[in-house]
């Protein structure tokens, strides 16, 4: 079994805000798989199907951002999972620009809200997680208007690629393990120069 976490605020509000790229993520990978994430379990939007020949649950926590530790640690407990082998989440980055991910298998949460309280809840570092870049490519003045603010139409549709790339990096981690599919989705894009070369 394998648990796969998006982040992201619940209400319609929110819905198409950077903050909630988890959970469109999550959503993305729901609608591959034919499944709808709408189970009520632990405090979470859950939906249980297979990928890549496993079982996985999809989740995205209701507990609003802040809190998302609370959910992912009944979870982890109802479930009977290992975090440090079984546990995925996926969360917005405002340090990688809009469109990028990254993909980690340990480390602090640098500042994100949820990461530190799945951090805290859980106890450990230790989990695999996907960082979905959501960065406006110059200064902000306020960060945190910026996450919970509707994107643009030219941002969701900057950002729609990237959701099915984090699905891709899903599955590849589940069918190869992390180290390939790190070294597959965490290389810088190609200039344009250099492709042609």
């Amino acid at each position: 079994m394998k648990l796969i976490v998006g982040l992201g605020n619940p209400g319609i509000e929110y819905q198409f805000s950077p903050h909630n790229l988890g959970f469109l993520a999550i959503d993305r990978i729901a609608d591959q798989c034919g499944a709808r994430v709408s189970n009520r379990f632990c405090r979470a939007l859950t939906a249980r199907t297979s990928l890549e020949g496993q079982e996985v649950v999809l989740a995205k926590p209701e507990t609003y951002m802040n809190l998302s530790g609370v959910s992912v640690r009944e979870l982890v407990k109802e479930l009977e999972i290992a975090p440090e082998k079984d546990l995925i989440v996926l969360y917005d980055e405002l340090d990688l620009p809009l469109g990028t991910l990254r993909i980690r298998e340990r480390g602090r949460s640098a500042g994100h809200n949820g990461m530190e309280s799945i951090i805290g809840s859980l106890g450990t570092q230790e989990f695999t997680r996907i960082r979905l870049g959501v960065g406006p490519g110059h200064p902000l003045s306020d960060g945190a208007r910026y996450l919970l603010a509707p994107m643009k139409k030219s941002q969701l549709a900057e950002a729609d690629p990237m959701l099915d790339t984090a699905a891709e990096a899903v599955q590849m981690i589940l069918k190869q393990g992390i180290a390939a599919a790190m070294n597959r989705f965490n290389r810088k894009p190609e200039k344009p120069e250099e492709a042609a070369k």
